[in-house]
């Protein structure tokens, strides 16, 4: 666990503030920069999906949704991109890589609760 710094240890150090990173805004600009012209709508919608995920979902030690797991979901939705390019629709392409990289981690039970988030974010 954490513990507090000795006082003479603390004089050493000059405090920080730290922001908690806008996650939808992140998503956002990785989309653009693979191309999708609604980066906007699909990074929220895959910020919401992971919030959503952590808050309804059971509570298991392999699962994350946090930052490393909308890079893998930005990185998949742009691999998809190179891959497809303008032959489908771009919220297929999100949908997918949410599927992707979500689905293989889930347990059985967590799996259709994931797939009605998915199905009310993309409908």
């Amino acid at each position: 666990g954490r513990s507090e710094l000795p006082d003479n240890l603390k004089a050493l150090f000059r405090p920080c503030a730290m922001m908690v990173p806008d996650y939808a805004l992140i998503g956002e600009i990785v989309l653009y920069s693979n191309g999708f012209e609604d980066a906007k709508n699909l990074a929220r919608k895959a910020v919401g999906s992971l919030r959503l995920s952590s808050e309804q979902l059971s509570s298991q030690e392999h699962y994350d949704f946090g930052m490393r797991a909308l890079k893998s979901i930005l990185v998949r939705a742009g691999a998809l991109r190179r891959i497809y390019g303008a032959t489908r629709e771009e919220q297929i392409l999100a949908l997918s890589a949410l599927n992707d990289v979500n689905l293989p981690k889930f347990t059985r039970n967590d799996i259709p609760l994931f797939l009605g988030i998915t199905g009310d974010l993309f409908p």
